[in-house]
């Protein structure tokens, strides 16, 4: 067999995102016309279709996860795998629901339950700016939803997708939430922005669990060395705004979205003052997502030891 050009690899790939591109725009268009148990059903049922085709993001997610559990025996972190897919995909038709509550703070309330809501109110009331760091858990975008119906003028950092007009679609659905939506690349600095709303006191929400510059910090996450974004405690430092960490995960008792916001982290300068604050949100990060795994969903390679060329981990097929 002739292998693929370099062209043909190309033109395969972005055939690929104008599909996956067709198919969000989709979810949105159909998902919230129909009744929700429909659409749960149909997701739960997709996602257990993706988890047992084990597919590259499937075989990471996995090795991830095996960090999170790093006792599970192999049927149980398959387990563990699969239940994240299926916290995953349920995220996805949450979010081709959400424009359904645009505005609406009681319907937010109705899906998502708040520990320690009252640090928020304290701070926004003293008219001092916040920096939530997010991992990639439960749903951020109903957590931000919640926010702009709490008065609380939020500022977020979006990567740009591909196709364009995806992006722009995300943007617009962030938009109508209330969010104010940066592109990370191919537009003006983030940060100077970033900072700009923090000091007239406003909310910032950034996704701080795996470095996408080449300026992050090397932590422990989960055991293990990892870089995470200097982005948040930079922030905190050059405004004077309140670091803390805020992650979600699905509640069985309730069925809902349980919200969890932490302590400030305490604000120290210089390098060493950088380093010790990611690490602070690290050990938070660490914590939440070992209490509840299945809802951490990382797809991507996170840990230093996989991103260098041939790192694998146990958990990774072949290799358990």
């Amino acid at each position: 067999m002739i292998p693929p050009t370099r062209a043909a690899r190309a033109a395969l790939a972005t055939s690929r995102t104008y599909v996956e591109a067709a198919a969000y725009r989709a979810g949105w268009n159909v998902a919230v016309h129909l009744p929700q148990p429909v659409v749960d059903r149909a997701l739960r049922v997709t996602a257990d279709k993706l988890y047992g085709r084990d597919g590259s993001g499937i075989r990471r997610l996995r090795s991830n996860l095996a960090r999170a559990v790093p006792d599970a025996d192999p049927a149980t972190l398959d387990a563990v795998t699969r239940d994240a897919m299926r916290s995953y995909l349920r995220y996805w038709g949450e979010v081709f629901r959400l424009p359904r509550f645009t505005g609406d703070a009681d319907a937010v309330d109705q899906a998502i339950v708040v520990d320690h809501a009252e640090r928020v109110y304290a701070l926004r009331d003293a008219g001092r700016g916040m920096i939530a760091a997010l991992p990639h858990m439960g749903n951020w975008d109903l957590m931000g939803a919640w926010a702009c119906t709490h008065d609380l003028p939020l500022m977020t950092v979006m990567e740009r997708l591909k196709p364009e007009r995806l992006y722009d679609e995300f943007v617009a659905f962030r938009q109508r939430i209330g969010m104010t939506v940066l592109p990370l690349t191919g537009g003006p600095p983030t940060m100077p922005q970033l900072a700009e709303h923090l000091r007239k006191g406003g909310f910032v929400c950034l996704l701080a669990d795996r470095d996408m510059s080449r300026s992050g910090i090397t932590v422990d996450l989960l055991g293990e060395k990892a870089r995470m974004p200097v982005g948040p405690a930079l922030l905190a430092q050059q405004t004077g705004a309140a670091l803390f960490v805020a992650s979600s995960r699905y509640d069985d008792e309730t069925g809902r979205l349980r919200m969890s916001i932490h302590e400030p982290v305490e604000t120290r300068p210089g390098e060493d003052g950088l380093v010790a604050m990611t690490q602070d949100v690290a050990d938070l990060f660490s914590a939440d997502i070992r209490r509840s795994p299945a809802d951490w969903h990382m797809l991507q390679r996170v840990f230093e030891v996989d991103r260098r060329e041939g790192g694998r981990r146990p958990g990774d097929r072949g290799v358990r």
